[in-house]
C-alpha cells in the first residue's frame, strides 16, 4: 500500500453456500478496529489492498460479484489452509 491511500478492511462471511456477503468495511481508524477484532478472534486476515478498493466499493450484506468468484475462493482456500481446516465438499446427488 503507498503512503497516499488509506488503511482499509474489508470482512467476509461464506456459508459455504451462497455468495461470500461484505460484513464489515472501512477506512482508517475503522479498518484498524476491523483488524483488532479480526485478530482477537483468531479470524485470517489477508494483506490486498486492490482487492480491498475494489470490495470497498460493496454494500454491506451484499453479495460479492461473479467476476470475484475465483479470487475470493483463492482468500477463502487461503482461511482454511492457515485456520488449519479443511472445507467440506458437498456432493450432488447422482440420481
Amino acid at each position: 500500500m503507498s503512503n497516499n491511500e488509506p488503511l482499509r478492511a474489508i470482512a467476509l462471511k461464506y456459508d459455504g453456500e451462497n455468495a461470500p456477503t461484505v460484513t464489515a468495511s472501512g477506512e482508517g481508524d475503522l479498518a484498524e478496529e476491523i483488524i483488532r477484532i479480526a485478530r482477537e478472534h483468531g479470524i485470517p486476515l489477508r494483506e490486498d489492498s486492490i482487492m480491498a478498493a475494489l470490495l470497498s466499493e460493496l454494500d454491506l450484506g451484499e453479495e460479492i460479484p461473479p467476476v470475484l468468484y475465483r479470487v475470493i475462493a483463492e482468500v477463502i482456500a487461503y482461511a482454511y489452509i492457515v485456520s488449519g481446516k479443511v472445507p467440506v465438499i458437498k456432493q450432488k446427488n447422482s440420481d
